[in-house]
């Protein structure tokens, strides 16, 4: 897949909590600027000073699903206008962690919200704005929690859910993927990190 346009390119990262999205990110942002790009990189919730205050009550605070996804998206419209699309037209790259395809799989598949109903938000907050590339790093959700149960800190509120709730999410992804194709590269995150990454690397390298 090739980029015509002349602004930056707008590649993100997707897989459920446990995937080892945070390695392979990293290592995603290092090689792009190792090419001599210009590159910056950022996450979702997040990304600005109110995107992370709202990041903080999303991860620790009990609330509604409603409450949970108005506040995903009130994150993200201060990122896209503030960062993201700014960024862009300077001709940077931004490598994002997670953007609305998150939503679509954990507000949506996972928590039960109508699919048209997030997509109403999404193109009210970024109309006619989505990734150039999405990378998804794929895992059976039961070894995610095997992944998950090994490490050394508390789980946030999102990463106590059920392996059941982590199915449907990673369901929901692999639907995203098939209906885009074009946008979408599955790599299998269930090998270790340096396959993981040459597969990513491979992606990318075709794609630019």
């Amino acid at each position: 897949m090739k980029t015509t346009h002349s602004r930056g390119l707008f590649i993100t990262v997707e897989g459920i909590d446990g995937a080892g999205k945070s390695t392979q990110f990293a290592a995603l942002v290092q090689a792009l600027r190792a090419r001599g790009r210009d590159v910056v990189a950022t996450r979702e919730p997040g990304g600005t000073p109110l995107g992370e205050t709202l990041r903080e009550l999303l991860l620790g605070q009990p609330m509604s699903i409603s409450t949970e996804a108005l506040l995903v998206f009130a994150a993200r419209q201060e990122h896209v206008l503030t960062l993201i699309e700014p960024a862009l037209l300077r001709g940077q790259d931004v490598v994002c962690d997670r953007f609305t395809d998150a939503t679509l799989a954990y507000q949506g598949a996972g928590k039960g919200i109508p699919r048209d109903r997030l997509q109403a938000l999404a193109d009210w907050v970024h109309p006619g704005l989505e990734p150039d590339l999405t990378l998804l790093l794929d895992l059976p959700a039961e070894v995610a929690a095997q992944r998950m149960r090994l490490q050394q800190r508390e789980p946030d509120r999102f990463e106590r859910e059920s392996v059941g709730f982590f199915e449907r999410v990673r369901q929901r992804y692999l639907e995203l993927a098939a209906e885009q194709p074009a946008r979408w590269c599955v790599v299998d995150a269930s090998q270790t990190p340096e396959e993981v990454w040459e597969s990513m690397r491979n992606h990318l390298s075709q794609f630019l």
